[in-house]
């Protein structure tokens, strides 16, 4: 059975759809050149409800570019996340310093556009909690994702990892349950393939991805 993380939630009524929805994960961009950003304090108001176990509750995942310590320590401690995804250059020994200093698990994000670019995803598998696959953005965007690229899913195909790892990039509705049957992904994650504009999420559309994901 596939998961699903909904990332880059700022309104109750998404949150609300994502959690209704059965998603595993829910993700708070903080990042300020992101539209999707949120500040660690009305990231902890908005999320409180994910918290706990059983249905209707789902990790709380602090997506981060390349964060600095004191930023970092603020989302720890306000947001209390239960993973911090990478999203930025970080390396292995500054993921190693992240899980250290907010004593939450760790996703590292690896941009794919051909085979090349898994030659460190081994490596990488050693020092996280999950590995996400992600479309490397258009030359000259000033965002490291959430712009709607993909990346060929067959580049997963037969792929064997230590942890369960995601797919993203450019996923919707639409193309999900493909993207799942093809790259054989146990995790997917979907943040503009769920909005009506850049940053705003449609509850129908979250709706719409978590159905398809539970049907594969």
């Amino acid at each position: 059975m596939t998961h699903a993380k909904i990332c880059g939630l700022t309104t109750p009524e998404t949150l609300d759809a994502a959690l209704a929805g059965g998603a595993a994960l829910v993700g708070a961009v903080v990042f300020p050149n992101s539209p999707r950003h949120i500040i660690p304090l009305h990231a902890a108001t908005l999320f409180e409800r994910a918290r706990g176990q059983g249905p209707g509750k789902a990790k709380i995942v602090a997506v981060t570019v390349d964060a600095d310590d004191v930023l970092l320590t603020e989302i720890a401690l306000i947001l209390k996340p239960d993973l911090i995804q990478l999203h930025g250059s970080e390396t292995r020994e500054r993921s190693e310093q992240v899980r250290r200093l907010t004593g939450a698990g760790i996703i590292k994000v690896l941009p794919i556009r051909t085979h090349e670019d898994f030659a460190e995803a081994e490596d990488w598998d050693l020092f996280v909690d999950h590995l996400m696959f992600d479309a490397k953005p258009p030359e000259g965007s000033h965002l490291p994702g959430g712009v709607g690229s993909r990346f060929d899913w067959v580049l997963l195909a037969d792929r064997a990892f230590r942890h369960p790892w995601f797919v993203a990039g450019g996923l919707t509705p639409d193309n999900v349950a493909q993207a799942i049957r093809v790259s054989g992904a146990p995790l997917v994650d979907v943040s503009s393939g769920v909005e009506s504009a850049p940053g705003v999420k449609d509850p129908a559309l979250i709706t719409a991805f978590l159905d398809t994901v539970r049907a594969v």
